[in-house]
């Protein structure tokens, strides 16, 4: 069996509003919900398959106040079909614009970047297929 990521853990502070950004604003789909003890988690996906983001919302007495981000996680991917019209659902909803969408020269896709309702820095790509300077 070939490896591959299967799915990415992220602590969040709210779960019912990280799974709105997710799926109402990044058009990411709920999988299924697990409740172990002290942790509520949610698993999101795309709708064509790729790697899963998991939410975990970890009991006050596991881990109380604000989310550490530390220096470990940069940013996550989230691939769209629409990047601007992803970026601007998530602005006009509130949320943080870091780059507005822009082509790149180096690779033949559009990016933009918000910040989730966490602070995560989320990468918002539409692969357009086009050769670079088309």
């Amino acid at each position: 069996m070939a490896s591959s990521v299967g799915q990415y853990c992220i602590a969040v502070s709210d779960l019912e509003r990280s799974v709105h950004f997710y799926t109402e604003i990044m058009g990411l789909e709920e999988q299924g919900r697990t409740e172990i003890p002290n942790v509520d988690e949610v698993h999101i996906a795309g709708r064509d398959g790729g790697g899963r983001l998991q939410l975990a919302k970890f009991a006050e007495t596991m881990r109380p106040g604000p989310i550490d981000h530390g220096f470990a996680l940069w940013k996550i991917y989230i691939n769209v079909d629409d990047a601007a019209a992803t970026w601007k659902k998530a602005v006009d909803a509130g949320f943080e614009s870091v780059m507005e969408p822009e082509r790149l020269d180096r690779w033949p896709v559009v990016v933009a970047f918000v910040l989730d309702p966490d602070g995560y820095l989320i990468e918002i790509i539409q692969h357009d297929g086009k050769p670079p300077g088309e």
